[in-house]
């Protein structure tokens, strides 16, 4: 292995000078190190040996499109929680009616909220950043014939199946796409609490619209100024304005639903299947893949949000020290076969 160059001053901003400077040399260095192993022979990293690098930190994305997406998404769940409970619960004379339907409702509002925290604040599989050093690869202990490929966007050593996000300016694992309504990229770490997301926001705008329904037609068959303590107007407004955003987000939600679902047991991942890289991986079985997503063997806390929370936070001594040193220049690194 060649003694590194220092390419990436910055791994936020890029290349620095002398990488520019050097563009044409390192492409033929690097053209001559690929004759080691022919294409087929070569053997990529394992995304198990590199590990995230935020295990136990706080992970937010300061995107404003991204945080402005996400304050629409909790202010839309709020109002529907408002509509269906000052419209169309409390005004109602059926006690029972109101109890079961408010007890749902909010279960699944909440879950819902859980959820979607849950898919924005975890961290979803990043690569540590600017970690291309020789001496941190020579660290990793790596067999005669694996490949080790660096991101030149944020000069980290990348696993297999890991692309990078321009938004997070992150390589992730097993990275399915960016959502701006999350707030955060869908990756191998929380695409469980993103799958669930999409399912409590279809089922919370099933059962509105449903109820929508049925207070239309009670209000139809009664007196309009006895069905809502609002105003006849107002309470019409409030209900289609409810009845397009649950109709709207039913229609979304539920295939968002379906397309992760069919990721997770076809073990593709949607970047992957716009960038026909299917079929370079031994895929596992569907059930087998359902249970690595949601963690473990089928039970309840496949449709948790809290499952696998912790309070505690690792000590600072126990995590992981990537050994410092200069970014290497080659994109592609393949260890020696002697």
């Amino acid at each position: 292995m060649k003694s590194p160059v220092h390419r990436c001053r910055d791994p936020e901003h890029g290349r620095g000078e002398h990488g520019r400077g050097d563009h044409g040399r390192a492409e033929s260095r690097q053209e001559s190190r690929a004759g080691y192993l022919q294409a087929e022979q070569r053997i990529p990293i394992s995304k198990d040996i590199i590990t995230s690098s935020s295990a136990s930190a706080m992970w937010f994305i300061r995107d404003a499109c991204g945080i402005v997406c996400a304050v629409i998404t909790w202010m839309l769940v709020l109002y529907a929680e408002f509509v269906v409970v000052f419209v169309m619960l409390l005004p109602s004379k059926n006690l029972t009616y109101s109890l079961i339907n408010g007890v749902v409702f909010n279960s699944l509002a909440f879950l819902a909220l859980a959820s979607h925290f849950r898919a924005m604040c975890t961290d979803p599989g990043a690569v540590p950043k600017g970690n291309a050093t020789k001496e941190y690869i020579e660290s990793l202990q790596l067999k005669p014939g694996q490949v080790v490929y660096k991101c030149p966007k944020c000069c980290s050593i990348k696993p297999d199946r890991a692309h990078h996000c321009s938004v997070c300016k992150r390589c992730i694992r097993k990275m399915d796409h960016h959502c701006p309504w999350v707030n955060n990229c869908v990756g191998e770490n929380n695409q469980k609490y993103f799958v669930l997301f999409t399912m409590y926001i279809a089922l919370i705008s099933l059962h509105s619209l449903t109820m929508v329904v049925f207070h239309f037609l009670y209000c139809f068959e009664d007196d309009w100024t006895k069905c809502s303590s609002f105003s006849p107007p107002a309470t019409v407004i409030l209900l289609i304005l409810l009845c397009f955003e649950a109709l709207l987000f039913l229609i979304f939600t539920s295939v968002m639903f379906g397309t992760q679902v069919h990721s997770i047991c076809t073990d593709e991942t949607g970047i992957e299947r716009l960038k026909g890289e299917t079929g370079k991986w031994d895929k596992v079985p569907c059930w087998e893949a359902m249970q690595a997503a949601c963690g473990g063997p089928f039970s309840l806390s496949w449709c948790s949000p809290f499952s696998g929370l912790r309070c505690e936070r690792r000590p600072l001594e126990v995590l992981e020290e990537i050994p410092q040193g200069e970014i290497i220049e080659e994109d592609i690194i393949e260890i020696p076969l002697y």
